[in-house]
């Protein structure tokens, strides 16, 4: 990362013009997080939420994730969640259907028409979600819960059903206007703007969590005392330096990259000789980024999800599936650790196959063997000790296959890193609540700081260029 050619670019109008493009809409995304959806009392509706939600793991997950939306109530509660299912359906369709593969190599004007579809699937996606919170909220007052006398008419629920609809559809159209800026991913900003807004109340209920002082005071070599437990300071300590130890370890995984020699062939036209260079194409350890994480985070929180509407239903058919569901697809925390129930380890076994499946799924779409192998062989280009056309393109999907098993078993191990440490935690009997949480949400955000800086240091080289002429 060069920061010299960064600060020089600020002074670029146009990078100054992106720049504050990007953080306007980021700006307008925090606004809207406190826009309360249009309906009565939603004071009271808040604490059902509270109670419905909130009290659990899940419902603080899902909180993090929307930026403090689900617990503001507000019309953008829904969040990147329908945007991202309808990205990985029709990405899929596109693996799997041959005409829509074709559309995907016609080049711009195809992709255009797929992400118009994506748009228009994210609709109805967001339709339903907002229908099934609504669902549940509704089903909370019916059952008398905290709310008691809330009296809501259905015209004034399907009015909230479309305000969170438009609030999702106006989230996608953020991320795609702050993605078309090229100083970062629009979907990954976005989570990673209500990560960072959510932050310090996490990792104030982490630290909470571990200063406990009713075991006494540490004394620091007899000169004063800290209202600190001696066992919370070492919990504290042990805690900090593993943080330390996975950030190092995903900054190096990030900037890993394998770097394949490209020789171009020398060809004579007339008097002047083109080609008889080499350069260099390199190949990202783990080229997709943090959307793994991002996709099997919105997989995850789908069953659990779906267990909360089945339980709002109050039918008895459903009561055992609802919890199980509940039970198995919510981040465990130190009391579901502490049960000694095996079904807590459902989700970290879940979110690691998940993260390495979608890591492997993305960068079959970011990294095409065959379109790089045809580019190479049009323009003369070939890898040394390979045969241009098919043989490169065995060649680089081999090694691509490679670098993505080590790589998504690296990020893989690092989401369920903060599950491990506090189950170990709870097994020697420390306090090390949401750990799990914050971990999650730490690695988003170094991830999407890296892959945004990296870009951003691309867009300064450009503007940059005609310096160094």
């Amino acid at each position: 990362m060069n920061w010299k050619i960064i600060l020089r670019s600020l002074k670029n109008r146009d990078m100054q013009k992106r720049l504050l493009i990007v953080f306007g809409l980021i700006v307008a995304f925090r606004f809207m997080s406190h826009i309360p959806v249009p309906i009565a009392e939603p004071s009271k509706l808040k604490s059902i939420i509270d109670t419905v939600i909130g009290s659990s793991d899940f419902g603080g997950f899902l909180n993090l994730m929307s930026g403090g939306a689900l617990s503001q109530l507000s019309i953008v509660l829904v969040g990147m969640s329908p945007f991202i299912t309808a990205s990985v359906i029709t990405q899929l369709l596109t693996k799997a259907i041959p005409k829509l593969e074709e559309l995907h190599k016609d080049g711009e004007s195809g992709r255009r028409k797929i992400n118009q579809w994506t748009r228009i699937i994210s609709v109805p996606l967001a339709v339903i979600q907002s229908v099934a919170i609504i669902y549940i909220l509704r089903q909370s007052v019916l059952a008398g819960s905290t709310a008691g006398t809330v009296t809501t008419t259905p015209t004034e629920w399907i009015v909230a059903v479309t305000a969170m609809t438009a609030g999702s559809i106006l989230l996608m159209w953020l991320g795609e206007l702050i993605t078309e800026q090229g100083i970062g991913n629009g979907i990954s900003l976005i989570i990673f703007a209500g990560i960072i807004s959510q932050l310090p109340a996490t990792l104030s209920t982490v630290i909470a969590s571990l200063l406990d002082t009713t075991a006494g005071k540490l004394s620091v070599f007899g000169w004063f005392d800290l209202p600190v437990s001696p066992t919370a300071f070492w919990v504290a300590l042990v805690i900090g330096l593993l943080s330390l130890f996975i950030l190092y370890f995903l900054v190096k995984i990030n900037e890993a990259q394998r770097i394949i020699t490209i020789n171009y062939a020398k060809r004579v036209a007339g008097n002047t000789s083109y080609g008889g260079i080499k350069s260099i194409l390199p190949v990202k350890l783990i080229a997709a980024g943090v959307i793994p994480v991002i996709f099997a985070v919105a997989f995850l929180s789908l069953p659990a999800f779906a267990g909360q509407v089945l339980k709002a239903t109050n039918n008895p058919s459903y009561t055992q599936l609802s919890a199980d569901l509940i039970k198995w697809f919510q981040a465990p925390n130190a009391q579901s650790f502490a049960s000694g129930d095996l079904g807590v380890f459902i989700y970290p076994a879940a979110y690691f196959l998940l993260v390495i499946l979608f890591t492997y799924f993305y960068t079959g779409i970011v990294f095409n063997s065959n379109e790089i192998a045809e580019n190479l062989q049009k323009q003369g280009g070939f890898i040394e000790g390979v045969r241009p056309g098919i043989q490169t393109e065995k060649y680089l999907g081999r090694t691509v296959n490679r670098l993505i098993l080590f790589g998504s078993i690296a990020l893989g191990f690092i989401s369920v890193m903060p599950f491990i440490i506090e189950y170990v935690f709870v097994k020697l009997g420390l306090n090390a609540a949401n750990l799990a949480i914050g971990g999650t949400g730490l690695l988003i955000v170094v991830t999407v700081g890296l892959e945004t800086l990296r870009q951003v240091n691309s867009r300064a080289l450009m503007v940059t260029y005609d310096d160094y002429k």
